[in-house]
């Protein structure tokens, strides 16, 4: 992932003819790497973010207003008091290079015409964000070099200087025959020939080429992007052309502007790393409690296994009993035939120091304790396995949690059931509904996002001629085909069972069972954990959920 040079020339149109001419009106720097610039002009205001973060670096326009410092920082104090006010006249950018231009003028406490450049310089580690005078000395800069360690003097009072130029050929304005014999004669080939031989080209254009982007679409491209984000579950990449390489493997999506496209892959990278942070104390308690359960349930199925010959001790004390008038005390074991078995024969331990009659009152205590025991183990067992299924359902449900509310909702029903504690100054769960979807027959389907809405939309909200679904021995969502008074097509059914299989712990299996059936045929035991429900009268269809299968159908809520 990288902002190559090409994308940012893109920027640098698209910010030269959205906002030339406009004037500063607020300045803010929410953190210490971050300036963000409110314009002002004919069109309305717009916000300008610039970052110098090295695993962010970036310019472009933002819909989103970050908190700011009650504090301004000095530099953002000396950003306000030279270019508030400022008219910016020119956005420029150094060939394809890494760096950005925004070039501003205004008056002096003295009434007298002044211009700065504010650089923003997209360099990874040694990102930064500049401010120089009409004369290009450094007035001061977010990241101070020494050039020490053989970087350049970025320092107040410093001339400033670009970065090194690459000896590599612009796509712009060199010709492409001369880029083409660079690429056969570099030394190289496929993508590292195009990466040695292009300005401004990240990795992922590298390979875009080397799958088959000719060099005339790739101009194309840089003067009429095409922005493209590829998706892994979060944003992994993106590029100014369309993404081919990964072919249906990943999900791309398209997107108006460049600064659209940042807009989205930074905050949804920064929103669904808040959330794996979040929600990291949440995985391991459930984690923990789970795999609990799981040893549980085992060290009592062990404990079982020792109940599993209770009947002999019956047996045992069955016929001494019926011989017990022939049989003399002391002796240490009792021969008898075992009427049990016609035929055959069987000793029997005894107690020396016991009549007949007490050895068999003994084994009846012995049969007696273990038939109690396997009453009691087998209820642990059902207790622990139902205790890891649902722990199990639940682990399921926040992997697949994309929002805070939703986060928030699965604390709130593991705090209701007794396995968080409860927080005080913690606001109520905000109240979620299920995700609906329309099919293209026009069908609706809801789809529950957690046990206690589970609950809440298979027994409350649907109807009982509906359909639920629920994938087949899995963890996963209750998904409700609304009916109202029709018979379902075959293709809606199709659909709700993909949804089903597709907000399941079998998400990225094939040929996934999931069972269906009316909803007056689904049932919730009493004193059932949340989201456990039994159901009667029901068929399986098989199903291999994907992104595309789900995207046919439109989302509603």
């Amino acid at each position: 992932m990288a902002l190559d040079g090409i994308f940012l020339h893109c920027l640098q149109r698209e910010i030269a003819d959205g906002a030339v001419g406009d004037r500063v009106d607020k300045i803010h720097q929410p953190t210490k790497e971050e300036i963000v610039l409110t314009l002002r002009g004919r069109s309305g205001a717009k916000k300008l973010l610039l970052s110098c973060r090295p695993d962010s670096a970036r310019v472009h326009f933002t819909d989103y207003a970050p908190e700011n410092p009650a504090r301004p920082p000095m530099f953002t104090m000396l950003l306000r008091k030279l270019l508030q006010g400022a008219r910016l006249d020119d956005v420029t950018q150094p060939g394809l290079e890494r760096v950005l231009e925004l070039h501003f003028s205004g008056t002096n406490e003295l009434g007298d015409r002044v211009t700065y450049r504010l650089v923003i310089e997209i360099l990874s580690r040694y990102a930064n964000i500049l401010l120089l005078d009409g004369n290009g000395k450094i007035i001061d800069c977010i990241r101070r070099m020494t050039g020490e360690t053989g970087n350049r003097r970025l320092l107040p009072g410093v001339d400033y200087t670009l970065p090194p130029p690459q000896d590599k050929l612009n796509i712009l304005t060199e010709d492409l025959d001369a880029i083409t014999h660079r690429l056969q004669t570099c030394g190289a080939t496929g993508a590292k020939a195009v990466q040695s031989t292009l300005l401004g080209v990240s990795p992922i254009i590298c390979r875009e080429v080397e799958q088959g982007l000719t060099l005339e679409q790739l101009r194309a491209y840089a003067l009429a992007p095409s922005p493209t984000v590829v998706l892994d579950g979060v944003p992994k990449d993106f590029a100014f052309t369309p993404i081919h390489q990964y072919g249906d493997l990943l999900e791309c999506r398209s997107f108006d502007s460049p600064s659209a496209l940042l807009d989205f892959f930074f905050y949804e990278r920064v929103r669904l790393a808040r959330i794996k942070s979040r929600s990291a104390d949440l995985f391991h308690h459930l984690t923990t409690l789970q795999e609990r359960a799981v040893r549980k349930a085992e060290n009592r199925r062990q404990e079982l296994l020792d109940c599993a010959d209770k009947d002999k001790y019956r047996i045992y004390g069955d016929l001494i009993t019926s011989n017990q008038y022939a049989l003399e005390k002391g002796a240490p074991f009792y021969d008898l035939e075992n009427y049990y078995e016609p035929g055959t024969m069987v000793r029997i331990p005894a107690d020396p120091a016991l009549s007949p009659s007490a050895n068999a009152q003994k084994y009846y205590k012995d049969y007696r304790k273990k038939q109690v025991a396997e009453q009691k183990l087998t209820g642990f067992i059902a207790q622990a396995e139902a205790e890891a299924a649902y722990l199990d359902s639940v682990l399921d449900a926040l992997s697949r949690s994309s929002t805070d509310a939703e986060i928030s909702a699965i604390r709130a029903e593991l705090t209701a059931g007794g396995y968080l504690r409860h927080r005080g100054k913690e606001k109520p769960a905000k109240a979620l509904k299920p995700l609906e979807y329309q099919t293209v027959d026009g069908f609706h389907i809801l789809v529950g996002r957690n046990n206690v809405m589970n609950d809440k939309l298979t027994l409350k909200t649907a109807a009982g001629e509906d359909y639920w679904f629920h994938t087949q021995d899995t963890p996963g969502c209750h998904v409700v085909l609304v009916t109202a008074g029709q018979t379902p097509s075959e293709s809606a059914l199709h659909d709700a069972a993909v949804l089903a299989a597709y907000n399941s712990k079998a998400r990225a299996s094939s040929n996934v069972p999931v069972d269906y059936t009316r909803v007056k045929f689904v049932k919730k035991p009493a004193g059932a954990k949340p989201g456990r429900v039994i159901y009667t009268d029901y068929k399986t269809i098989f199903v291999t959920p994907t992104r595309e299968e789900t995207e046919r159908m439109i989302q509603l809520g």
